[in-house]
């Protein structure tokens, strides 16, 4: 992958993962509701009424610098990082770099005022998203009158550049989500460039495929390893192309690793719920045991997997069968929503009761929905960017793994829907009792295991703070890291990346600010480290199995499996 891509794909990993209320919500009642400020504009004209020397300070720098940049003498420049004004027509040509200027100087006014109005915490973070975004869209390099690379396309194709583009941005605006192409639909074929790693399906329910991967060691370790995926998107983010599979790189490390892949659930579906999914995960826990003969599973959960799996864990510890789990480990996944960012700030009880009834009169929840408002959630890097790429400039879009992914979208039931809605809502999880798993009141307190926890520290919409609280919240021993990443792409971590970090500490105190003064920085992937960590945990090595399946479980067909295909 190029360099100058590894920031649009990182961001579209973390608008792939982002609080499950705020998505559920946006994509059920539309992204609308998000940009009309409401209560918190009007206070914002209120304290901007009561601070006058606040606005006219604002207005008096600004003018300033505009003075200046018509004179040719502002020292304004675009961050290093900001791609948008990279073209060297940005910075040669003396009008555009004065519009370019003026620009930055004006959104960097409007910003100030903001964060010097006195705004809650909540205030802030709604108008700011409104102002992050008015400002992201009126960028000069949007308008194709301004832009030197889409002037320059046009000129050297004869205006065939133009026309391209115009194609491009009819065929995406005639169907959801009407958003600009990230990736091409031909871009990648699962089963032949993605999920790949050999193995097979060995158990299939109406809620899922179990897939049993091949051992690629002579031995393995005893005890297997039930990774959950989300329930939002297909499971092969944990089993992208080779070299990038976090299942293929686990099994060549002598692990017994089996997926679970979701179907893609349709309105016969509705009723499906927070129990539905987490009987379905104990199912494949009973499968798991009866292949390999092992009485314990770790269970490992990636976001909204994540959250489910905890709830089971905590079920099981309520059961008194909690010595069915060997450990957990949750990855991007934030059980307490307390402070999470603009997701705890836009999400109330009645927003979450409009969004629920929108997917209760359907049945399901759009996938498509969803995949508008995961864009949005980064609008510079995923609408502007290839608003530039493919219809200014008239190209197709690059193609990435983990876009293609984010791509191949699915729905969410109802229940679910509702479900995941009243959690949020609530903050359930942080209070022992006040949700329940299959019956059973959910203290996660009560799971006394070891569990392995991952968070990215660039992950904008769920800090990595809220997912350091689960090592608060939960039972036993607990391992934080914090990747340089964001949520996917922390997650999509292969070593061979000179660039990769992590932070590690021995300890975790109860406030992150704490643990992170005491981490210590660590180079390459975090793959490895998770790799010997399940191995201290998974039991000796035995002779890895001739053949998949076993315990009356045969194989039925290879992976990925046919859930997968489900549109």
């Amino acid at each position: 992958m190029r360099a100058d891509t590894d920031s649009t794909t990182s961001a579209a990993a973390d608008a792939a993962a982002a609080p499950l209320d705020l998505l559920l919500t946006d994509a059920a009642v539309g992204m609308l509701r998000r940009v009309n400020p409401g209560g918190s504009g009007l206070r914002l004209a209120a304290a901007l009424v009561s601070r006058p020397q606040l606005v006219a300070g604002r207005g008096r720098q600004l003018l300033g610098e505009l003075g200046r940049i018509a004179v040719g003498t502002s020292q304004v420049q675009p961050s290093r990082r900001d791609r948008r004004f990279a073209d060297p027509g940005w910075a040669g040509n003396p009008l555009l770099r004065r519009v370019m200027q003026a620009y930055l100087a004006a959104g960097e006014s409007a910003e100030g005022v903001v964060a010097d109005a006195g705004l809650d915490e909540k205030d802030a973070e709604r108008v700011g998203f409104v102002v992050t975004n008015l400002i992201d869209a009126l960028a000069p390099s949007n308008n194709p009158l301004l832009n030197p690379a889409a002037v320059k396309a046009a000129v050297d194709t004869g205006g065939g550049s133009a026309l391209t583009g115009l194609r491009h941005f009819f065929a995406d605006m005639a169907a959801p989500p009407r958003v600009p192409s990230m990736v091409e639909p031909d871009a990648f074929e699962v089963g032949k460039d993605l999920a790949v790693t050999p193995g097979s399906v060995i158990l299939r329910t109406p809620e899922l495929e179990l897939i049993q991967y091949r051992p690629a060691t002579a031995t393995v370790r005893q005890v297997p390893l039930l990774i959950v995926p989300p329930v939002i998107n297909k499971f092969y983010v944990m089993d992208l192309a080779p070299g990038r599979s976090m299942a293929e790189y686990l099994v060549g490390q002598g692990l017994q690793v089996f997926m679970i892949s979701w179907r893609n659930p349709d309105a016969r579906h509705a009723k499906w719920d927070l129990d539905t999914y987490g009987q379905a995960i104990l199912d494949a826990m009973d499968a798991t045991a009866r292949i390999t003969g092992s009485e314990q599973t770790v269970l490992a959960g990636a976001c909204s997997g994540g959250i489910i799996a905890a709830m089971v864990a905590a079920h099981l510890a309520h059961t008194g069968q909690q010595d069915r789990l060997a450990a957990v480990t949750l990855m991007v996944t934030v059980l307490d929503q307390a402070r999470a960012g603009l997701a705890s700030a836009v999400i109330d009880e009645r927003t979450a009761e409009l969004a629920a009834a929108a997917s209760r009169a359907r049945g399901y929840l759009d996938g498509r929905s969803l995949a508008e408002v995961f864009a949005w959630l980064r609008p510079n890097d995923l609408i502007w960017n290839y608003w530039v790429n493919n219809y200014l400039l008239g190209r197709k879009p690059p193609p990435f793994d983990i876009l293609f992914w984010n791509a191949d979208t699915t729905r969410m039931t109802a229940g679910l829907h509702r479900d995941f809605l009243e959690l949020g809502a609530a903050n359930a999880l942080v209070r022992p009792g006040a949700a329940t798993m299959l019956g059973s009141p959910v203290d996660l307190a009560t799971v006394d295991l070891d569990s392995y926890i991952v968070a990215g520290i660039t992950d904008h919409i769920c800090p990595w703070q809220s997912c350091y609280r689960s090592t608060q919240l939960l039972g036993g021993r607990p391992r934080f890291l914090l990747s340089t990443s964001g949520h996917v792409a922390a997650m999509v971590n292969p070593p061979g990346n000179d660039k990769a970090r992590y932070q590690m500490a021995t300890k975790c105190p109860d406030d992150p600010q704490k643990w992170l003064r005491i981490a210590e920085t660590c180079h390459g992937s975090w793959w490895p480290d998770y790799a010997g960590w399940l191995a201290e945990r998974c039991g000796e090595e035995r002779a890895a199995p001739e053949d998949l399946g076993g315990g009356g479980l045969a194989p039925i067909c290879e992976a990925p499996g046919t859930y997968v295909y489900d549109r």
